[in-house]
């Protein structure tokens, strides 16, 4: 399972024509034709012309500034843009939670950077409430990125599974673009643990 999910997910969602380079863990992600282009050795990464983008997040919203006509990303400058950003944003804080939460070392919330999980996650449930976009009334990579977020948490039972981001995360995760994704994801999945011998 992998984080490049998001990412395929994203590039459904634009339209754009792309090219898939399989990597594997331990090996070819950390050969040094890749490390040229994450020094980090992980997946996603993304290269579009001369430009290499590399986390999610960040490929989200340089793949939604791309194709302005599908409404992935508010106008610049807009209002909405600041809403857009900032729920985007939280993503990282969640993150950080969620990661701390499944390894036992919640830190102090006066220093950790995303406070105490009740008011982290109050603050992302009342952002979501029963609204199907975080952001106008458009889908957004906004609601794209926290949906498949949720998704994963919920997934692997680190986050209580609340009302509001179960509807949200499978109303996104429905989607024509998220489900062709994961079926590619999926067969590629398939088709590599055919040629090792997996099961």
């Amino acid at each position: 399972m992998s984080r490049g999910r998001v990412a395929r997910w994203m590039l459904e969602e634009t339209g754009l024509p792309y090219e898939t380079v399989l990597l594997e863990y331990g090996t070819t992600m950390k050969a040094p034709d890749y490390l040229a282009i994450n020094p980090m050795g992980k997946v996603p990464a993304i290269r579009h012309g001369d430009t290499v983008v590399t986390e999610n997040t960040a490929i989200a919203l340089y793949l939604a500034d791309l194709v302005p006509e599908k409404k992935l990303a508010p106008p610049v400058g807009s209002p909405a843009r600041g809403s857009y950003y900032r729920w985007i944003s939280l993503l990282n804080p969640l993150e950080q939670l969620m990661m701390a939460k499944h390894a036992g070392q919640l830190g102090n919330p006066m220093s950790a950077g995303y406070g105490t999980e009740a008011d982290l996650l109050g603050t992302l449930e009342g952002a979501i409430g029963d609204r199907d976009h975080l952001v106008g009334d458009d889908f957004t990579a906004a609601d794209l990125l926290v949906a498949a977020y949720l998704g994963w948490y919920l997934q692997f039972k680190m986050l209580e599974p609340r009302e509001a981001f179960v509807r949200f995360a499978g109303l996104h995760r429905g989607r024509t673009a998220a489900k062709r994704a994961n079926e590619i994801d999926d067969a590629l999945i398939a088709q590599q643990k055919a040629a090792t011998g997996e099961s």
